[in-house]
């Protein structure tokens, strides 16, 4: 008779670095590796928990001075769309949706580069060569796909592209671009509604968004959208005005790592067999 240990994963912290969401402050963030038999069980959890993917790594902030970032999603059943969105939906009704492997495409990175030279130069992602690019769509040890947004009034022309994770209470939105020279059409904000509409008709009960920091133009869209929910003293809890949230804490605040880590539940992966 085989038994397998449960799943224990290893936590590390990265050194601090230049927040690339709050002028002056240093940001740090917390993670593990995301392999294995289980990292579909690991993802999971962890995701309901505060942390995002990106690759083969599960992160989370985890700032010694500051906690202003908070992880986001939409309650699909509760989410009713404001007017603006409700035109955003019509001003891109020419859109066709269409899920692939998370495999990248020449393509893709082109527009990838429009959309991060236009939107996003001096951000951490600006010198992203083709095969970085790469690494981020395919490098993927869970359920993932690429959602590809193509306009037929425009032969077919790629406009937007969102990569996604399939949980198993919602989708995670890893990362999306779009054409930047569509300002008028809302693209950013189409994506995440067509989300909202996947997640329903696959009866999945949240949209994952990443994180939304207060004080942050750069995240102001996420507090837009109605039932919203962030992770905040270990519990999701529903948006209040979003003035109502400081992007400061008292270093005294903050929960050493080690507390941080003890207090995360972990998923049960053991198993029986002969």
């Amino acid at each position: 008779m085989r038994h397998s240990l449960p799943l224990a994963p290893q936590f590390y912290v990265t050194a601090p670095q230049t927040c690339p969401y709050l002028e002056g402050k240093r940001e740090r963030k917390l993670f593990t590796a995301l392999q294995g038999d289980h990292a579909e069980k690991l993802n999971n959890s962890l995701s309901k928990q505060g942390f995002r993917r990106s690759q083969n790594v599960l992160y989370r902030p985890s700032c010694s001075d500051c906690s202003a970032c908070l992880s986001a999603r939409i309650r699909v059943a509760d989410f009713v769309p404001t007017k603006s969105q409700r035109r955003a939906m019509r001003r891109n009704q020419s859109l066709v949706r269409e899920a692939r492997s998370p495999w990248a495409t020449e393509e893709q990175y082109a527009l990838f580069r429009d959309y991060l030279d236009s939107r996003h130069a001096d951000g951490g992602m600006a010198d992203m060569d083709v095969f970085e690019f790469a690494a981020m769509i395919e490098e993927t040890p869970v359920r993932s796909r690429v959602i590809e947004y193509r306009d037929t009034d425009a032969d077919n022309a790629l406009t937007a592209v969102c990569l996604t994770d399939v949980l198993d209470d919602g989708l995670s939105m890893v990362y999306s671009f779009f054409r930047p020279d569509q300002a008028s059409r809302s693209l950013g904000s189409y994506v995440i509604l067509d989300h909202i509409q996947i997640a329903r008709d696959a009866g999945l009960p949240y949209v994952y968004l990443g994180y939304w920091v207060p004080g942050s133009s750069k995240m102001g869209y996420k507090a837009k959208f109605s039932a919203l929910e962030v992770y905040l003293g270990g519990t999701w809890q529903r948006m209040k005005d979003p003035e109502a949230y400081e992007a400061e804490a008292h270093p005294l605040s903050i929960d050493p790592i080690a507390e941080q880590v003890a207090r995360l539940s972990l998923p049960d992966t053991r198993s029986m067999g002969d």
